[in-house]
């Protein structure tokens, strides 16, 4: 028994440890995951929204810090009983999120790895199960030295998770797993190949039969059924082959797409602010000496914005010699975590992305 509870507490260990990495490697795409889950439709806790960045700061340490502990056998009794309050938390988020279908990705493990709403709950109660029979078998965790060791160790765990936050949080990820990591070319990343699976969806025919209602599920045809004819609704069942890139566009405040004409620039810097009136607008001063210098370089540059309403006003007030375009407010925070942040594409692959406190270091 002894072997199988270190077992344990190792796997354990180890999954709390990258999982709170993983979320620290991108502490804002964690913070927006918690925003989604405080929000009105799903929780309806908006009171917490302005906090989500320190909290998910806090519960990314947190993680880590909980999993070193475990492996070094330091304070155990208050380390079983935090993990079993982590995972008895979690499991009711992704449990709620699951049943009312209210947060499609947890977030668990970042953009590294995407677990579906009842994935994720079958993974909590798994970790719940494994924290329980460490619980009951703790007088088998004994610290893996004598003295002031496993506090080092822990103290460790902390100042290191401390320092890889500070660093993503002030830069960018230093693993990105999105879409539109370097490398990537945005038109090629839309392609749906041929032969992908389609969408599936079903048909529920409402039918009024001898003074009775009556619903007829299909595939598409409609039914045959002696009875008086209500309506229909549609319900996707298959998304289907989904592109990694769906949902980006280059539109005027008049919707008119200039997608195509961009995609084909050799030099092309792309500055984006998700939302103006959300953006450190005092970085637009870096941001207008560093356009200033693109554009003599040759490169063609444009601002991307989900508020394009606050865009001239902002142009106007920093000098920019860049027009503002439209593109949804998640995409572009899924492009680049920073508010405003840089992108430099050639012929739509992308070369490079620097956050505003980088844009000196900035080479073009």
């Amino acid at each position: 028994m002894k072997y199988v509870i270190n077992c344990i507490r190792v796997v354990v260990g180890i999954i709390f440890i990258i999982s709170g990495l993983v979320k620290l490697n991108d502490p804002v795409g964690f913070a927006i995951k918690l925003e989604e889950y405080f929000s009105k439709p799903v929780l309806n806790m908006p009171v917490f929204e302005p906090f989500a960045m320190a909290i998910g700061i806090l519960v990314c340490i947190t993680e880590v810090t909980l999993g070193v502990m475990l492996l070094v056998g330091y304070l155990k009794k208050l380390t079983l009983w935090l993990l079993i309050a982590m995972t008895v938390y979690f499991g009711f988020l992704t449990f709620y999120s699951a049943y009312f279908n209210k947060v499609t990705d947890c977030g668990c493990f970042g953009d590294a790895i995407k677990f579906t709403p009842w994935q994720s709950f079958t993974k909590d109660m798994v970790l719940l199960a494994l924290v329980l029979i460490l619980f009951w078998g703790q007088k088998y965790i004994k610290p893996i030295a004598k003295g002031m060791i496993p506090l080092y160790f822990t103290l460790a765990g902390i100042i290191v998770s401390a320092l890889v936050v500070n660093y993503t949080y002030k830069h960018l990820p230093i693993k990105d797993f999105r879409p539109y990591k370097i490398g990537a070319n945005i038109p090629e990343g839309m392609v749906v190949p041929e032969g992908a699976p389609l969408p599936k969806y079903e048909y529920h025919w409402r039918f009024i039969v001898n003074g009775k209602e009556k619903v007829v599920t299909t595939n598409g045809k409609y039914p045959k059924v002696n009875g008086e004819f209500k309506d229909v609704t549609t319900e996707m069942i298959d998304k289907g082959y989904v592109p990694p890139i769906h949902d980006f566009y280059i539109e005027d405040k008049d919707r008119k797409s200039y997608f195509d004409d961009f995609m084909k620039e050799e030099k092309l810097m792309m500055v984006v602010s998700e939302d103006i009136g959300k953006a450190d607008v005092e970085a637009f001063k870096a941001v207008k000496v560093t356009t200033d210098r693109a554009l003599k370089e040759g490169y063609t540059v444009i601002g991307l914005t989900s508020t394009l309403d606050k865009a001239d006003k902002l142009v106007k007030d920093y000098e920019l010699n860049f027009r503002f375009y439209y593109n949804d407010e998640k995409t572009l925070k899924t492009m680049i975590r920073s508010n405003p942040g840089v992108i430099i594409l050639n012929k739509g692959t992308i070369k490079m992305k620097k956050h505003y406190y980088d844009l000196e270091k900035l080479k073009l």
